[in-house]
């Protein structure tokens, strides 16, 4: 008696254990370790393994093995299921059934049930299935022997069963934890790649204004490519730089700009076309990274022979500038840092911004000529004093409104919901404007007939309905915004429309709700009109979209969210209800209680559904109800007059 009381003791201090050694590590190894020497301690286990079940693929992972025979399998490897020649573990898993059998036993079951054998044979196998609170199955705990001297009786196999399911519950919640942690990590992970890609698209964005600003400018020569200069650096490292300008009436290549580390100045500022890498790019046509390997390789192959200037160069990278699919010139980045080599990434960077830069340069170009077509127009004909005039002055127009147009969409970056509708209106504008610029200069070379005419006028139409659609969206979230921020910030009673100022209320929840798979259902009529506090129904429906969110649809991939509106003669029910995890009558009972959370610690305050009632009971004149239940989502049902009564609003 002594001896089997000694034993139940040493059962319930292992149950206490195992749940002591899932609360303290989060090593899955060390975790399955601890049981298996917890285990010795009350059974003979010197040959015990734990294999682990994966549904994602259907195969089984053996995470600990220790035996006195068998060799311990990789426990990174996965063993398929459905794989032939099925072990008795694979039996234990697919079947969910505990089996226990002693070597004569084993031979029998293998012959009829054609299991084949994994492993030496033992005396006395023992195995049982892990599964979960919700009947999935975790794995299968084994335990056997090879001696004859140490065989399971029922008592031990009874503990065996009792040890696993207190194992399959602390396996349940360690895996969890796991889960929850690798989800954690995954999404900083993905957190701070958007961060990234997003700094480096707002230096892309900015360098493309800049470059559109010096399209602008009037700068020329020198000054200019120095601009340039700076604004590739703000993108990559630039420590070396170079413009160079090919002429191909001559096959000359000049270099307008040079900055080098070593060289002061450039060897030679005039060279022809040739073998060198600078031709190369312009003989192909295509920005081109060059390192040392790729430089042998393309000497051997006859493409490059000459190398000007230092033979130490580490990585290189130009991209021609193409206008009108012609050369116009390249930009070079080169490097002599071994520990600073560029990417495709990088000359792709370069690429884009030389394709930018080209269309800066065509601008610049096209001015120059239109002013030079207009000096000769002048000198050729004075009755067209005039209408050079007006073109001067539509031009001036066009320069204003596309400086403004940057200046939108540098605004723009501030409220994310509005930067489609005015990025599609800054780019039909530079478009509008090239057409206008190409049509100009066809009216002035009186090369512009009536196909052309009709054509541009096709352009300008669709030019324009894209933008007026487009600014109309733009102003409508704007105003959706503008009136709910006013509203929350003051407590003036007006009339307004229900249903229209609920959505601008949903609206400028947006940025809140993008990401999330949630439903929003309105039914509301669309022409009611009642005379109360937009800034109460406003604080109350964020804060019931937002509770619903932190909380109802917390870990959840979807959700639905329902809204009633019904006038009940000289009132109002508004009833919001979610399907969310909903809470239990505990929960419910403190839902209004001031400073109750279930997120302490965590940011929750607990005033938010506190002042939702303050709100309704007395700025609205009202009554407020909430029904709940575990797995049933949450519902508010309000009721207040439809024409509210003028109150000084109190929150206490």
């Amino acid at each position: 008696m002594e001896t089997r009381l000694q034993r139940l003791e040493a059962v319930q201090a292992m149950v206490l254990e195992i749940a002591k050694i899932s609360s303290n590590t989060n090593d899955l190894r060390e975790f399955l370790h601890a049981i298996h020497m917890a285990l010795s301690r009350i059974m003979y286990a010197k040959n015990f393994y734990i294999a682990l079940y994966n549904p994602d693929d259907d195969s089984i992972q053996f995470a600990y093995f220790l035996d006195e025979v068998d060799s311990p399998p990789d426990p990174e490897k996965r063993f398929k299921l459905e794989a032939p020649g099925s072990s008795f573990t694979k039996w234990v898993i697919l079947n969910r059934k505990p089996l226990v059998a002693t070597a004569a036993e084993m031979a029998a079951i293998r012959a009829e049930e054609q299991i084949g054998v994994t492993g030496a044979p033992s005396e006395h196998w023992m195995g049982y299935p892990l599964i979960d609170h919700n009947k999935r199955i975790l794995g299968a705990m084994v335990i056997q022997s090879y001696d004859k001297q140490y065989l399971y009786s029922s008592e031990d196999q009874a503990l065996f069963e009792l040890i696993a399911s207190h194992i399959s519950n602390a396996l349940e919640v360690f895996q969890s934890v796991d889960r929850l942690e690798r989800a954690v990590q995954d999404r900083t992970a993905l957190l701070a790649h958007e961060i990234a890609e997003r700094r480096r698209s707002e230096k892309i964005q900015g360098a493309l204004y800049a470059i559109a600003e010096l399209s602008f400018s009037g700068e020329e020569g020198n000054h200019l490519y120095k601009k340039l200069h700076l604004i590739v650096e703000n993108l990559i490292v630039a420590k070396n730089f170079m413009v160079a300008i090919y002429h191909p009436e001559n096959e000359e290549i000049s270099i307008q700009y040079f900055v080098d580390e070593k060289d002061p100045v450039p060897s030679h500022t005039h060279f022809p076309l040739g073998v060198g890498m600078t031709s190369f790019v312009i003989r192909t046509g295509k920005a081109q990274l060059i390192d040392k390997v790729r430089l042998q390789q393309l000497i051997e192959d006859g493409d490059i022979r000459q190398v000007l200037g230092g033979s130490d160069i580490e990585s290189w990278i130009g991209a021609p500038i193409l206008i009108k699919n012609k050369i116009y010139g390249v930009i070079i980045v080169q490097s002599y840092d071994l520990h600073h080599t560029y990417t495709h990434a990088d000359l792709d960077l370069l690429a884009f911004v030389a394709s930018h830069i080209a269309v800066a340069i065509a601008r610049m170009n096209a001015d120059r000529e239109l002013r030079q077509a207009k000096t000769n127009l002048e000198q050729q004909n004075n009755a067209l004093n005039e209408a050079l005039l007006a073109l001067q002055e539509a031009q001036s127009e066009l320069v204003r409104q596309e400086k403004l147009a940057s200046l939108g969409g540098l605004v723009a970056g501030v409220a994310h919901e509005i930067n489609t509708p005015l990025g599609i209106c800054v780019t039909a504008t530079s478009h509008l404007i090239e057409e206008l610029r190409l049509t100009r200069k066809d009216i002035a070379a009186a090369q512009f007939d009536e196909l052309q005419r009709d054509q541009f006028l096709d352009i300008l139409d669709q030019s324009l309905r894209i933008l007026s659609t487009n600014t109309k969206r733009a102003a409508a979230l704007v105003r959706s915004f503008k009136q709910v921020a006013v509203d929350q910030t003051s407590n003036d009673k007006r009339k307004f429309q229900l249903f229209s100022y609920l959505n601008e209320i949903l609206v400028s929840l947006q940025p809140k709700l993008k990401g999330r798979q949630i439903e929003i259902q309105i039914d509301c009529p669309e022409n009611l009109f009642i005379d109360s506090y937009p800034g109460a129904f406003s604080q109350i429906l964020t804060n019931f979209v937002m509770n619903s969110l932190t909380h109802g649809f917390e870990n959840l991939s979807q959700g639905r969210i329902y809204i009633q509106v019904e006038v009940d003669g000289d009132d109002l029910k508004f009833q919001y209800q979610d399907n969310g995890h909903g809470m239990d009558k505990e929960a419910l009972g403190k839902l209004f209680d001031p400073f109750y959370t279930t997120k302490r610690g965590q940011g929750g305050s607990g005033l938010g559904t506190h002042i939702v009632y303050n709100l309704v009971t007395s700025l609205l004149g009202g009554s407020i109800k909430a029904q709940s239940s575990p797995g049933a989502g949450l519902s508010y049902q309000l009721r207040f007059p439809l024409h509210a009564k003028t109150k000084e609003l109190s929150l206490n």
